[in-house]
């Protein structure tokens, strides 16, 4: 089984809602800016209840904010 990974808009969404700080995103859905960044870099993937208020920020459906990608192995 290859190695699954969440991959995310969040960085670019931030962008487009007035240059929104990854500090004042954490701010709004209860988490430290840490833990934004590392989402951010695909280092951690958020909980449910968390992916799905950092799309409500950005008045988003969830698979417009984060997709699911699985990466297939090589020696298959």
């Amino acid at each position: 089984m290859g190695k699954s990974l969440i991959r995310n808009q969040i960085r670019s969404l931030r962008f487009h809602h007035q240059e929104m700080t990854q500090q004042q995103l954490a701010d709004r859905v209860g988490v430290t800016r840490q833990t934004i960044v590392a989402i951010e870099k695909e280092k951690y993937s958020p909980s449910l209840e968390l992916a799905f208020r950092i799309a409500r920020v950005f008045g988003l459906p969830l698979e417009e904010v984060f997709s699911y990608e699985d990466e297939l192995d090589e020696d298959k």
